[in-house]
């Protein structure tokens, strides 16, 4: 048993560790899951310029991937739609209206410009072997953009989840720029959806963002919804309208969708509502508005990294200039090379260098007087030629050697040498390099990436406040009933959201929602209070103890309870004699006469003189004597 509890232990772990690594959580460096950085690479592979068929890149990619071309498709085409990397031709559905794409044999696709330009470097790329072992992929891309937080990201593996929203090309490089300026940065969401977005709480994406569609009123009894909220659709918009409409929350006469190219959904108002008046309730109780909460965690060194914004965005600005130095340096040892077999060419042709190996007999001793011819020049050159440059110089044709131009070999060796000196200048400020590399993806690209999304303080719509209204309840102690249905001498006013206090004659009490019309009375035991359970109201009370003829008085507030639950308010077996909300609350107490007092048989009591205590408090004994029974005075002057 214990060797199965292990070995299941141990295949989860690597499960676990396997969604989380190569399926679900996007890394930090490219922002690409292991299958987007399949489609792009093969699409590299394949790139001539053309558009290629998705099912054929599917089925190209499944050489690297190893999970069917039915994910690889789907990866495709949620990769398409969010604008960046790739070029599209064909119907790949609609983020607006939830429509499906067409099958992938109808449609086409290619590496994008903006993909081509910052996404790959074969000279700077990492490779491993694919699944099967016969094929080489990348590790990661060299991506010079924040691809991360440029797509955005979704994905649930095993414990953790990512959720990270859109941003905007041009401000992102802009927040790069910033950075490398040494200036403060903030980064707000950009939805490709549009609409209005309250980023108050975002802190940094590790918070949250509320969005509202945008809606215009046309005329007093018309709204047009423009732009949705992300994560919606037209149809489950449009959804949710009904919906509520059928609730009775919103009053609507019809719903139109003449959604496009752009989304395009007509509200036709009820009679007696207006277009202004129903723009809150579509906020509180429809798709109108939503809260989208971020969570970003990434892939950083194989490891997850939960993270934000502004940490993803300088860790790129630095893998930005890694990149950029180790490019300068790749070029700076290739003009190198260049200088050094344009330097070697000349001296061996300048000087007939060729003429020492005409009567030599052997392969390897033409070899070495070549080198012996050389070893007075190597002060000449950038280093001391190998025997891969000697083969060089003997593949030299003889038509090259009776036409070599010294001075155009001399111009070409100085232009590479002015590049060599730029080159350089530029390793030494790196940080300036970076800056120029971004201005110029700005000012080539950056005017198909406007923002989309408003950003605006959204005030929260009181759903409560919109929803309450004032009613009035009626009781008829002749007949027990008590509701909204029940007419009586005085109607009880209050609000739908109030609860109703009952108070029986017995030292018993509960709290109700407010009912239609409901019965009361039970067992001859009688309501003798109904108000508002509002948690503030003082109730005065009077009773007496039969058996030992006690008169007791009490003043408390009902705070706490539980709907329908009922509770005490004195012990059993007391019999109540008073009962009153009134600030002034005056009884009389008809005490029973004894041989030494027959004539004073009366005596007047202010409750309010008692403090206010909790409703399980006991009461306070208000004469030492023995009453008879309590009777009120009202109000009365002191």
């Amino acid at each position: 048993m214990d060797d199965i509890k292990q070995l299941m232990q141990h295949h989860y772990i690597k499960y676990a560790s396997y969604v989380i690594l190569d399926r679900a959580i996007p890394h930090v460096v490219d922002g690409l899951k292991p299958v987007h950085r399949r489609i792009l690479y093969m699409l590299l592979l394949m790139h001539d310029g053309k558009l290629h068929k998705v099912a054929n890149v599917a089925g190209q990619t499944m050489a690297l991937h190893p999970h069917g071309d039915a994910p690889i498709t789907d990866a495709l085409v949620n990769m398409a739609n969010k604008g960046y990397l790739l070029d599209m031709q064909g119907n790949f559905g609609n983020l607006m209206t939830g429509d499906p794409p067409a099958a992938s044999r109808y449609i086409e696709t290619r590496l994008s410009p903006l993909a081509k330009e910052t996404l790959f470097n074969p000279d700077i790329t990492n490779y491993q072997a694919s699944y099967d072992g016969r094929h080489q992929e990348p590790i990661t891309l060299p991506a010079k953009l924040p691809i991360v937080l440029m797509q955005g990201a979704d994905g649930i593996a095993v414990g953790m989840a990512t959720h990270i929203f859109p941003h905007n090309f041009v401000e992102l490089l802009e927040a790069e720029i910033a950075i490398l300026e040494g200036n403060p940065i903030q980064i707000l969401p950009d939805f490709p959806t549009g609409g209005i977005m309250d980023a108050s709480q975002y802190a940094k994406g590790r918070g949250k963002v509320k969005l509202r569609a945008k809606i215009d009123i046309r005329d007093a009894k018309t709204l047009v919804i423009k732009e949705i909220c992300y994560g919606t659709t037209t149809e489950s918009l449009i959804r949710s309208i009904d919906e509520s409409a059928k609730k009775g929350k919103i009053k609507i006469e019809g719903i139109q969708d003449y959604t496009a190219e752009n989304v395009e959904i007509e509200i036709k108002m009820s009679r007696g509502h207006y277009a202004q008046d129903v723009l809150d309730a579509l906020y509180a109780y429809t798709e109108c508005e939503v809260t989208l909460n971020s969570q970003i965690v990434v892939i950083k060194e194989n490891m997850p990294w939960e993270t934000d914004v502004d940490e993803i965005l300088y860790y790129h600005v630095e893998k930005l200039k890694e990149y950029l130095k180790r490019e300068l340096e790749i070029e700076q040892g290739r003009l190198n090379e260049k200088i050094f077999d344009k330097s070697l060419e000349q001296i061996f042709i300048e000087n007939r260098l060729y003429k020492h190996i005409e009567n030599v007999d052997t392969y390897e001793k033409i070899h070495e007087t070549i080198a012996t011819s050389l070893k007075p020049f190597h002060q000449q050159l950038i280093r001391i030629p190998t025997e891969a440059d000697r083969e060089k110089l003997l593949n030299i044709p003889i038509r090259r050697i009776s036409r070599f131009d010294i001075e155009k070999n001399q111009e070409e060796i100085v232009s590479y040498q002015n590049e060599l000196l730029r080159i350089e200048k530029e390793l030494k400020n790196i940080k300036k390099v970076a800056i120029r590399y971004l201005q110029n993806l700005l000012k080539k690209y950056g005017k198909n990436f406007s923002r989309k999304t408003e950003i605006q303080a959204i005030e929260q719509v009181d759903m409560r406040a919109m929803e309450t209204r004032q009613i009035k309840v009626g009781f008829d102690p002749s007949t027990g009933f008590l509701g909204t249905k029940v007419e009586s001498k005085e109607m009880i006013e209050c609000t739908n959201y109030d609860k109703l206090l009952i108070i029986y004659k017995d030292g018993t009490y509960q709290v109700i929602n407010i009912p239609e019309k409901q019965y009361l009375h039970h067992e001859n035991n009688k309501v003798v209070y109904v108000g508002i359970a509002d948690k503030k109201t003082v109730i005065n009370i009077a009773y007496r103890n039969p058996k030992t003829h006690c008169a007791y008085g009490k003043r408390f507030v009902v705070e706490k309870f539980i709907l329908e639950k009922s509770y005490r308010y004195f012990e059993e077996g007391m019999i109540l004699d008073y009962l009153s909300a009134d600030e002034e609350s005056w009884v009389e107490l008809h005490l029973i006469p004894t041989p030494r007092n027959k004539t004073k048989t009366k005596q007047s009591y202010h409750l309010a003189t008692l403090l206010v205590k909790g409703v399980t408090a006991k009461g306070v004994k208000i004469t030492p004597k023995e009453v008879k029974k309590i009777v009120p005075l009202g109000q009365k002057k002191a």
